[in-house]
């Protein structure tokens, strides 16, 4: 599973192995056990470092004083150091609690602290590294196993799906094309019913001149009737 401390397995395959079980306690959710871990690879980290200036310290403590004294007091050391005591400190506090807290925060800080002293340790044992300088702590990577797009890759993926005309909202069912024979058909029933309008105007005119005649000449019969003497 991809973890966020991957960089580091070609720099030290054992200290990617503890911090590697780190993440996984957490995602599991025992916290305690997770902060516990990564003093343990604060630790670790401590005495690498230290390497041949390291006499007489035995314990944690003892080799976090002696790399103060010998750093030069530069931002980037003066990180590494307050990095490497709240490891130290946060995980003493969970080997000796009364009760299980289950403080998933204080964990996760515990985490994104023991990234940045792994990238400062890459930087010591390789040299500083643009790629690796510009990593910051996942935490959907922690907790899902997956990493985090970038805005490039992001960006990327709508720009594919743009392209792609299946991906797209979906589009208005153009309405189909009509036959010639439903043309001529429905040309055929406009004419039929214009036609029958005109059937039905020409019907009634004739009707009114038949009445009229009709009424005309028995007006007519009725005024010889009476005009005879």
């Amino acid at each position: 599973m991809t973890t966020n401390f991957d960089f580091l397995k070609s720099t030290d395959k054992n200290l990617f192995d503890i911090i590697s079980e780190a993440e996984k306690l957490y995602r599991d959710e025992y916290f305690e056990q997770c902060m516990t871990q990564t003093r343990r690879f604060g630790e670790n980290i401590c005495k690498d470092v230290l390497g041949s200036r390291r006499t007489t310290e035995e314990t944690f403590d003892d080799m976090l004083a002696t790399l103060k004294d010998k750093s030069k007091g530069n931002p980037q050391e003066k990180e590494f150091l307050d990095d490497l005591y709240f490891l130290k400190r946060s995980g003493n506090k969970s080997v000796h609690a009364g009760t299980v807290k289950k403080d998933g925060m204080a964990a996760l800080e515990c985490l994104q602290r023991a990234f940045e002293v792994a990238i400062s340790y890459s930087v010591f044992k390789n040299g500083p590294s643009d790629k690796i300088m510009r990593l910051q702590y996942d935490t959907e990577l922690l907790v899902t196993g997956n990493k985090n797009k970038s805005l490039a890759e992001r960006y990327n993926e709508e720009k594919k799906r743009s392209k792609n005309p299946k991906n797209d909202l979906k589009t208005v069912e153009k309405p189909s094309k009509k036959s010639k024979k439903q043309k001529s058909f429905e040309k055929g029933k406009k004419h039929s019913k214009k036609s029958s309008k005109i059937q039905k105007i020409s019907l009634f005119w004739l009707v009114m001149v038949v009445a009229f005649t009709i009424s005309l000449t028995t007006i007519g019969f009725l005024m010889l009737t009476f005009i005879r003497p």
